[in-house]
């Protein structure tokens, strides 16, 4: 049996079943009772157009659970006629199955765990090993989020048509880009790795929407991912970009993000991961972390600055000024902002660092190790400062 086959065709199946008018929760288990079927007989017997069987087996399950549901007969109207077998336009029920599971009604770890599970394919004991969690905490998610949906009424063929389009309104494309961010984030835990499966998603919303910023994520997510084999020593420490071994740079990553990257920009239609991208791209295009090329860098900054307001971004573009016009002027840029802002000591101490005050710099690493999210970061920050503290 074919798992990526299945697991590829599930989006488009369970949307056909939710355009054609099932609520959510019935159109999964569903598609759930189609899959049984297809591992029971397709290895003996696959069938030529395997979206459309699942799609037609699929919907006679539907059908056959509404039909024993005396408590629906109400909705009898809605079964008797079963429409001829096979599925609908893929690009449109996929394009609006993303947006339905983004919908702003459901939490972003809501909206994230039921994306891996109907347009990911996942299992939710793969998806609570991911994040780490038990396997019935997150069927209670899962479970929450598609009452939630169904409490609402919520379904893609109600969606108005202006909001299919739109980049600037909830749950649109905006927020499924976000939602799918979240997930790369996540990166690595378990046996299923986020960060690929959120570029597998992110190159299928590609292929059924055309938006320079869905292809200004995916270049990110590659550029990103590419150094993914330098960013921790053997021993599992935190290896900073500008102490990684650029060799173990995957460059067929770096190449494909790049091409992405200038077919997106080419459009003139500028959007935040464009210009994180863009940024990524400049560290990426560095033989060595001493030529990479700052003075854009901060350039790319100020348009993202300008793009989307975030102290985030201003944070990140102090330390780009602290390289490209010396440390005084990054701390000068750093002053500008809220010191209670997440990494804002640790990016202090850098600067202090760099400008030859070593007390302060060894304070600040101390108190950023503190504050840190993680036991990685936590662990090179306590290390920075003993570093300086004991005068190696």
């Amino acid at each position: 049996m074919d798992e990526a086959l299945l697991r590829s065709l599930i989006p488009g199946v369970l949307a056909v079943l939710v355009r054609r008018g099932a609520d959510f929760a019935a159109a999964e288990d569903a598609v759930q009772d189609a899959l049984v079927e297809a591992v029971r007989g397709w290895p003996a017997d696959r069938p030529r157009d395997a979206k459309g069987w699942l799609v037609t087996v699929a919907w006679r399950k539907f059908l056959d659970a509404r039909r024993a549901d005396s408590a629906r007969r109400r909705r009898e109207d809605l079964v008797d006629q079963e429409p001829a077998p096979g599925p609908a336009p893929a690009a449109d029920d996929t394009l609006q199955l993303y947006f339905l599971c983004a919908h702003p009604a459901l939490t972003p770890s809501s909206a994230v765990a039921l994306t891996l599970r109907a347009v990911g394919g996942l299992t939710t004991r793969q998806i609570a090993q991911a994040y780490l969690v038990p396997e019935a905490t997150m069927a209670q998610r899962i479970s929450r989020a598609k009452r939630t949906l169904a409490d609402k009424g919520i379904s893609p063929a109600r969606a108005k048509p202006e909001a299919r389009g739109s980049f600037d309104r909830p749950g649109d494309v905006a927020t499924v880009l976000r939602v799918l961010y979240l997930v790369f984030n996540e990166g690595y835990s378990g046996d299923i790795d986020l960060a690929a499966e959120a570029i597998r998603l992110t190159r299928q919303l590609a292929t059924v929407i055309d938006h320079p910023e869905v292809a200004g994520l995916l270049a990110l997510m590659l550029l990103h991912h590419a150094r993914r084999a330098a960013r921790t020593a053997p021993d599992g420490a935190l290896v900073p970009l500008a102490d990684q071994d650029r060799t173990q740079w995957d460059t067929g990553a770096i190449a494909e993000g790049v091409e992405i990257l200038q077919a997106a920009l080419a459009r003139d239609r500028l959007g935040e991961f464009q210009a994180q991208a863009a940024i990524a791209a400049l560290h990426a295009d560095a033989p060595r972390a001493e030529e990479t090329d700052w003075v854009q860098i901060v350039e790319w900054y100020d348009e993202l600055a300008g793009l989307t307001d975030s102290p985030v971004v201003r944070l990140n573009r102090a330390v780009a000024v602290g390289e490209a016009d010396g440390p005084r002027a990054g701390l000068a840029a750093l002053a500008e902002l809220d010191a209670g802002l997440p990494r804002h000591a640790a990016v202090a101490a850098y600067l202090h660092e760099r400008d030859g005050d070593l007390t302060t710099a060894a304070r600040l690493y101390a108190e950023a190790a503190h504050k840190a999210p993680n036991l990685a970061e936590r662990d090179y920050l306590t290390r920075q400062a003993a570093r300086l503290n004991t005068g190696r």
